[in-house]
């Protein structure tokens, strides 16, 4: 990835100008609607869509760096408004704890589809044909070992703040694996690209919606099905003493914002419920900001461009 962190704040934190507000559209507060900016190119963009048909509508719009999980605080009190990226496959635990306080509300489905999860390009089955099968990993830890990790596998996991357990499923499933946490979104994809590149083994977290998926040929390694009780009860599943004993969750990304906003803003709050997006759009996005360096500015205007009829229709 040759985007940093630091390029896309900035790109985050920059206002977008557009035409100017939509006139039909009563702006009940001018106090600043504040959504919260995390840490992988994606999610920079759907919120800075958001931002700038608020922006459209006539709002201020405030964006706020804030931890993924950690941000339900600051939601729950007004502090934060709203949080465009929930992932059912990593946030869902902590965003039905946070409905069950009646201080923030669900808005409702992105339209996109999560899918993350232990991923290999397809390579690494020439060195691993029982792959995808989940019982196929410890026979070849060693063909994704690295200099560090040998004899053990090596699995390259995302920034300690997305969850995800994979430390724990790997101690549930008795997996010979070494999980190694990237620092960065960036980190992980330079690896990918590293790895690819020189053909060299790589076992790591890809997501989708993403470029990743789009450009590498690649399959995610099948573990047992997720249920709720994988995560809940440790006498589910194949390991009856530990508990994330399966795969991740797959489904849905929605948005989640302080109750109080919806009261405050009705008008705004109704054009982020209508907000939708396909995992293709996105993923070919981030791949723009990516992997052709486009600035995060540049790509969300181009959208809000080639999509006026759809975006004006959120707002109505």
């Amino acid at each position: 990835m040759r985007t940093t962190m630091k390029r896309l704040a900035a790109a985050a934190l920059a206002s977008t100008a557009l035409a100017g507000p939509l006139a039909a559209t009563a702006v009940e507060s001018k106090d600043p609607i504040k959504l919260t900016i995390h840490d992988w190119t994606g999610q920079y963009i759907t919120t800075q869509i958001m931002g700038a048909v608020l922006e459209e509508m006539g709002y201020n719009v405030e964006y706020v760096q804030a931890d993924y999980i950690a941000q339900f605080a600051g939601l729950e009190t007004g502090d934060l408004h709203v949080a465009m990226e929930m992932w059912e496959t990593t946030g869902k635990d902590a965003m039905e704890a946070s409905l069950a306080t009646a201080k923030t509300v669900d808005l409702g489905e992105t339209g996109m589809v999560a899918i993350e999860e232990w991923w290999y390009p397809l390579y690494m089955k020439e060195k691993c044909p029982g792959l995808p099968d989940w019982n196929a990993l410890n026979d070849c830890a060693e063909a994704f070992s690295t200099p560090e990790t040998h004899p053990k596998g090596r699995y390259l996991g995302g920034p300690v703040t997305w969850g995800g357990y994979d430390d724990e499923r790997a101690d549930a499933l008795e997996l010979d694996y070494e999980v190694v946490h990237a620092g960065t979104d960036a980190a992980l994809f330079a690896e990918l690209e590293s790895a690819v590149q020189r053909q060299a083994p790589i076992l790591l977290w890809i997501y989708t919606p993403h470029w990743a998926p789009i450009k590498y040929e690649g399959e995610w390694v099948d573990f047992p099905r997720y249920t709720d009780e994988c995560y809940s009860d440790p006498a589910w599943g194949i390991n009856p003493d530990k508990a994330y004993d399966c795969g991740k969750p797959r489904g849905w990304i929605k948005k989640v914002g302080w109750k109080g906003g919806e009261e405050k803003w009705p008008n705004a709050y109704r054009a982020i419920r209508n907000f939708t997006l396909t995992n293709q759009e996105m993923g070919l996005m981030v791949g723009e900001v990516d992997l052709a360096g486009k600035s995060v500015d540049d790509v969300v205007a181009a959208w809000m461009a080639a999509n006026t009829d759809r975006w004006t229709a959120w707002t109505q």
